[in-house]
C-alpha cells in the first residue's frame, strides 16, 4: 500500500508566518516514486513569481553525498584505496601542513602532519580541514592572510593548513572538495562529467550541474539574508558559472525532484532506473557509522551572516558515515536510529530512512544557516511525515 502524506498546509504556514521563509519546495519519496511534492511562497520576495516544484536551487553541502558516491564507485572498481594517502591521487594535498596557531607577528605556526590525509579521512571529515564560517582559525586566515572563500570555487580556497593531525577528530570542512580532487585525479575528468556519466545518467537526473546555465537561471530560487530582527533581504548571490574547480563539497545547482532520484538510489541499495550506481554491499557498508566513538557536535557560527550555531537533534549521539550524518538513536521527529541525513548552507535539509524506505528533502535559499523559521519548518515537516506513517501502520 502506498503511503499518503500531505504537507501543503505546513508549507503554506512557513511562507505566511511572521517571520516567514520567502519560498520553499519540499518532497518525500518512497522506494518507487515521490509520494509528496509541494511548493509555496515566492521565488524571491521582491518579485511576485510563485515558487514551483521545478525551481532550481544552489544545493550547497547536499552536494557532498554525491561526491562520496563517486568516490565509492572508484573503490568498487579497485582504482581507489581509502586508506592510501590521498596525495597518491591528488598530489597537492600532500603539501599541506598542520597549523598550531599564530606567532606574535600573526604568522601561522606550521608543522608537518604526523600522518598523511587519506580519502577515508576526507569522507569522514577527520582530515583536519575546516570552513571559515565554522572555524576561528580559518576565519583569521581569511581576514589576515587573504585565504580565499570556498565560494570562489578556486584551487587556492582549499589549499589550507590542517587544524589537527588527520584522523584525530571530526571537524566539518573542505574534506569533500578534496575528495572531488581525488576523483578527478583518478578519472582524468572534471567532477561534473564524472557525475553526469556515472551517477546522473543512471538515475535520470537532468538538471544538476556545477556550471549554472541560462535555462536553470530562469527558474533559480533567489537567495535571501535573514536579519537579526527576522526580516528578509534578497541577495544577488551566485556561485561562479565557470568554476576553476568543481567543488565536490558544495558546488551543485539542481532541483529537489532531481535530488529525490539520488535519495531513491540509496533507498534501493544502489540501483537507479537506468542502471546500477553502487553495489548493494557498498551501500550497506557506506551507510554505517565509520567514526567509531568520535561523535559529531555543534557547528559553531563564526561568521554570523553565514551561519548560526547549528546542530541537529541536540543531546542525541550522532556519528558519520560515507558521507552522511547518522543519528545513533531514534530522533524526536521519528527518524529511526541509523538513518542518514544532512543539510546545505542556505537551509536545505534531507533525510534517508533505509529501514522504512522513505526519504525527504526541504529546500529554501536563506542565509545564515540554522535559520529558525526554515529549520523548524523542516523539523515539523519530517515529524508530520512520521506521525502520518505511524498512523498508517496502526491502521
Amino acid at each position: 500500500m502506498r503511503h499518503h502524506f500531505n504537507a501543503d498546509d505546513l508549507l503554506k504556514g512557513v511562507v505566511t508566518s511572521d517571520p516567514r521563509v520567502p519560498g520553499v519546495v519540499a518532497m518525500v519519496t518512497d522506494r518507487e516514486q515521490n509520494i509528496y511534492e509541494g511548493a509555496a511562497g515566492l521565488r524571491r520576495i521582491d518579485d511576485d513569481t510563485a515558487m514551483t516544484t521545478d525551481d532550481a536551487f544552489a544545493i550547497f553541502s547536499t552536494t557532498k553525498a554525491i561526491t562520496a558516491t563517486a568516490v565509492l564507485q572508484l573503490v568498487e572498481e579497485g582504482k581507489l584505496d581509502l586508506d592510501a594517502p590521498a596525495s597518491d591521487y591528488a598530489p597537492d594535498i600532500g603539501t599541506l601542513k598542520v597549523i598550531e596557531g599564530f606567532d606574535a607577528a600573526g604568522e601561522p605556526i606550521l608543522r608537518a602532519p604526523k600522518r598523511p590525509v587519506t580519502t577515508k579521512h576526507l569522507l569522514l571529515h577527520t582530515g583536519g580541514f575546516g570552513y571559515d564560517f565554522f572555524s576561528e582559525t580559518y576565519n583569521r586566515l581569511a581576514q589576515e592572510r587573504g585565504q580565499p572563500s570556498v565560494i570562489t570555487a578556486s584551487k587556492a580556497s582549499i589549499m589550507t593548513p590542517l587544524q589537527f593531525d588527520p584522523g584525530d577528530k571530526w571537524e566539518y570542512g573542505t574534506n569533500i572538495d578534496w575528495a572531488g580532487q581525488v576523483v578527478e585525479g583518478i578519472t582524468g575528468k572534471r567532477l561534473g562529467e564524472v557525475f553526469k556519466t556515472r551517477i546522473f545518467d543512471p538515475l535520470g537526473i537532468k538538471d544538476m550541474t556545477f556550471e549554472l546555465n541560462d535555462g536553470l537561471r530562469q527558474r533559480l530560487a533567489g537567495m535571501h539574508a535573514r536579519g537579526a530582527d527576522g526580516s528578509l533581504t534578497p541577495m544577488d548571490f551566485e556561485l561562479p558559472d565557470a568554476p576553476e574547480i568543481h567543488m565536490g563539497g558544495h558546488g551543485l545547482y539542481g532541483t529537489v525532484g532531481d535530488y529525490m532520484k539520488f535519495i531513491r538510489m540509496w533507498l534501493n541499495d544502489g540501483m537507479g532506473p537506468h542502471g546500477r550506481v553502487l553495489k548493494p554491499e557498498t551501500v550497506a557498508m557506506a551507510a554505517q557509522n565509520h567514526l567509531g566513538e568520535k561523535k559529531i557536535g555543534m557547528l559553531p557560527g563564526v561568521i554570523p551572516s553565514l551561519s548560526n550555531d547549528a546542530e541537529f537533534f541536540p543531546g542525541l549521539s550522532k556519528s558519520w558515515s560515507y558521507s552522511f550524518m547518522v543519528n545513533d538513536d531514534e530522533a524526536p521527529t521519528g527518524r529511526p536510529a541509523g538513518a542518514l541525513g544532512w543539510a546545505g548552507l542556505a537551509n536545505l535539509f534531507y533525510w534517508i530512512d533505509r529501514d522504512n524506505g522513505f526519504g525527504g528533502f526541504w529546500a529554501t535559499q536563506i542565509l545564515p544557516f540554522g535559520d529558525p523559521v526554515s529549520f523548524t519548518g523542516y523539523m515539523d515537516f519530517e515529524s508530520s511525515f512520521y506521525t502520518s506513517l505511524k498512523a498508517a501502520k496502526a491502521a
